[in-house]
């Protein structure tokens, strides 16, 4: 994520800021450029940002629940921003807790979508595209009926979040469940867009061939691979071919792991670069730990120079982490074939932006 900084003052800004801290101005965030300001009235209920000042804006309508800071043209017919009009279902609004999670799962959401306006990925709502635009359902176990699951997954751009993700508590339960290392809201949707993302980037596509030569034939029986994975376990040695245990089950799952880890590596290199973090350790760990991130992730066309970078940098992360008494930051080992998978990601989606 970018350093935002309050046009009015200079305060520095976080990016779900909604008022500066120092000089109370509010704040919006321009999803075209991709920047907070601090805004300016210009009769309720429209705005002008300080950094685009001759441009008029008014807030997305989720601003009224506090889930949405970002803004919309004063003019446009839209009532709700690029990342709100995605929303497909949201949880009952009548209940308190509900609007406590949906809160968090915007966040998660809204820190999603800026990653791939970055990236320049195709993003369209179902609405719109309903063939092959994005959706998100937000539902309630405790609101469905005894017999129905709610299950977060992704079928044919629908993504659906079950809303006790948002809790902490259930969140480490299903961690632990899954003995997974990692389980966050934002990595719960950068995985399953990775699904999307196939079907927008690899399918029917020259891609395919590709594809398949580095992550199998997803031609496989899906359902049966996964029934196998839950009750069997992961394959014998993953380790070495594969980015986590779950990315074993299924090419399918290898694909949207590795989507995953690839925006989690853009997305923690863009704010490095934003400190303009540099590694400087003395004597013999200076070879291997040294680093400067000098160059901007969503734009650099050098896989390898994200390579060289991000292992210094995880190292340093989780030494920090442990320092504190907390889980590894990146509890993840990249082989080379992790490393291959990650790379092919990221020459897709050059090509894609050069296309």
């Amino acid at each position: 994520m970018k350093l935002f900084e309050c046009q009015a003052c200079g305060q520095l800004l976080g990016f779900e800021n909604t008022e500066c801290g120092r000089c109370g101005r509010l704040l919006g965030f321009l999803p075209a450029s991709t920047t907070l300001s601090a805004l300016e009235p210009d009769g309720a209920p429209v705005w002008r940002p300080l950094a685009r000042p001759q441009e008029r804006y008014r807030f997305c309508a989720n601003d009224q629940h506090r889930v949405c800071n970002w803004l919309v043209p004063a003019d446009s017919a839209e009532a709700f921003c690029p990342a709100c009009r995605l929303n497909h279902t949201v949880p009952n609004l009548d209940r308190p807790e509900h609007i406590r999670a949906w809160q968090q799962l915007e966040w998660g959401k809204h820190r999603l979508v800026y990653g791939l306006l970055r990236l320049g990925l195709p993003l369209s709502t179902k609405a719109d595209q309903p063939a092959v635009g994005l959706a998100f359902d937000f539902l309630a176990p405790w609101d469905a009926p005894e017999a129905e699951a709610i299950t977060t997954g992704h079928a044919r751009g629908l993504i659906t979040m079950n809303i006790a993700e948002a809790d902490p508590a259930e969140r480490e339960r299903f961690r632990a469940n899954f003995n997974e290392p990692y389980r966050t809201v934002l990595g719960h949707f950068r995985h399953e867009v990775g699904h999307y993302y196939w079907e927008r980037l690899v399918a029917d596509t020259p891609a395919m061939e590709g594809f398949r030569q580095e992550f199998g034939d997803e031609r496989r029986d899906y359902p049966a691979a996964l029934q196998r994975h839950y009750q069997q376990g992961p394959l014998e040695g993953w380790e070495e071919y594969y980015i986590s245990a779950y990315a074993s089950a299924h090419p399918w799952e290898d694909w949207a792991e590795t989507w995953a880890h690839y925006l989690h590596m853009v997305a923690t290199l863009e704010t490095a670069y934003a400190y303009r973090l540099t590694l400087t350790p003395p004597g013999a760990p200076a070879a291997v730990l040294a680093m400067h991130v000098d160059f901007d992730p969503y734009t650099v066309r050098d896989f390898d120079a994200m390579v060289r970078v991000w292992f210094p940098l995880v190292h340093a992360g989780n030494s920090l982490n442990r320092s504190m008494g907390q889980p590894d930051l990146y509890p993840f080992v990249l082989t080379e074939r992790s490393l291959a998978k990650l790379r092919w990601v990221h020459n897709l989606i050059a090509r894609y932006r050069g296309a």
